[in-house]
């Protein structure tokens, strides 16, 4: 099951998940991107974003306004539609509509590769950038260990290239994967200072001594945060 959530309010970039991406709207954009691989629904806190899915033929779901992160956002949608234990569900951003079907079936695999582990409650995707590229904050660097296991994620340029220079940092790409189960005890966790300082979800997880399965992936798709990001993604994907 692959859960796209969708909230309206964007402090950067207002209404965010409606933007044109040529002549459809974000959100549906994205949807329509992963729809082949499998069954896709909206998870959202607006009633207009449901109303414009399911225009578009996708199933919606209304959930609570107040959710810290999308990953509780998709929980709801989750067990709403009564989601088995050992389904696997991914998360992908509503503002990632170049995103390739590639990309989702890594993290996929690398979920069920993993799903007997408790020590991994998820699995996401990385892409090598240049040292330029991580000087920006609202793209997200992960630092793993030997086997490609989450150890950070900052908005920070990590590693910090003390005594040379260093391009080949590792960019996160905001797509998760979980057994249902997992997504309900990840959920479950209270939320971290780590988790607040950065505003990244996802290191409650690794705070409270777990860990994220990555996978290495090559994507020309990146996350859309600023009227900015639309426009370049829109000249390299679409003009």
């Amino acid at each position: 099951m692959i859960l796209i959530p969708a909230r309206l309010g964007s402090s950067r970039f207002p209404s965010k998940v409606l933007a044109d991406v040529g002549g459809v709207p974000m959100v549906i954009r994205t949807a329509q991107a992963v729809s082949p691989l499998d069954s896709v629904a909206i998870a959202t806190d607006a009633p207009e974003v449901a109303q414009i899915a399911e225009e578009h033929g996708f199933r919606a779901v209304l959930t609570d306004p107040e959710h810290r992160s999308g990953t509780d956002r998709i929980h709801e949608a989750a067990e709403h539609l009564g989601l088995a234990d050992d389904e696997i569900v991914i998360n992908v951003q509503a503002d990632e509509p170049f995103i390739e079907e590639e990309v989702v079936e890594a993290v996929h695999d690398r979920i069920k590769a993993h799903a007997a582990d408790p020590r991994i409650l998820a699995s996401s995707a990385y892409k090598t950038v240049s040292a330029p590229e991580a000087d920006d904050p609202n793209l997200v660097k992960v630092v793993t260990d030997r086997s490609d296991c989450a150890l950070y994620f900052s908005r920070a340029k990590i590693p910090y290239p003390r005594d040379h220079r260093f391009d080949c940092y590792k960019g996160h790409l905001g797509i998760y994967g979980y057994t249902m189960e997992k997504l309900r005890r990840y959920c479950s966790l209270p939320p971290s200072d780590l988790e607040g300082i950065e505003k990244l979800e996802q290191l409650r997880i690794l705070a409270h001594g777990f860990t994220i399965a990555m996978v290495e992936v090559e994507t020309e798709s990146f996350g859309i945060d600023t009227p900015e990001d639309l426009e370049r993604a829109l000249k390299r994907h679409l003009l």
